[in-house]
């Protein structure tokens, strides 16, 4: 069974949804790929997992770094499961690079390269929003670079965990 519910955060309104073994998605309204993969039935309806979501979303909201991940089950293949795995490795106030997550893959099957932009396609197709936290991932030159939630999301998300976020920033791209 899957169960929804919604967090009125302060950059929009958030959608959750959770099975039995942990959170499945975590989209801001109107983004990209929004409730993909969502299954067409659905109940709205409280459950730990959610509840435990919102308390994480809480904190964190709050300026505070959560001490807790709500359980997590995201949907996807194996390369997208070892993005996501390397994205929650990302400390809380730090960012990464697509070239640094791929060369991270890269030794790890003991490969010479990894392609960026398929990390980037990865990245990018995250449906757990936020807690698997794909907003800490900017271009090679540290410009920001796409994000589902748009661009200003991501920069606002970045800035609320304390993030310089410079006044002339490098170029922002939205080709990722």
């Amino acid at each position: 069974m899957l169960y929804t519910g919604y967090y009125q955060s302060p950059l929009g309104r958030l959608l959750l949804a959770a099975d039995e073994i942990g959170l499945t998605g975590l989209w801001f309204e109107r983004q990209r790929y929004f409730a993909q993969g969502l299954a067409p039935v659905h109940t709205d309806e409280e459950t730990p997992i959610l509840a435990q979501t919102r308390r994480w979303l809480n904190l964190y909201f709050s300026g505070s770094v959560p001490d807790f991940t709500p359980p997590l089950h995201p949907i996807g293949s194996d390369f997208r499961q070892e993005v996501w795995a390397l994205l929650l490795q990302i400390p809380y106030g730090k960012t990464t690079t697509y070239g640094a997550l791929a060369n991270q893959l890269a030794e790890k099957h003991g490969q010479r390269r990894m392609s960026a932009q398929a990390v980037g396609g990865a990245v990018g197709h995250n449906a757990i929003s936020i807690i698997i936290p794909c907003h800490r991932v900017v271009g090679a030159d540290g410009s920001l670079t796409g994000y589902a939630g748009g661009l200003d999301t991501k920069a606002r998300l970045l800035a609320g965990e304390g993030v310089p976020i410079a006044e002339n920033p490098p170029r922002i791209r939205s080709d990722m």
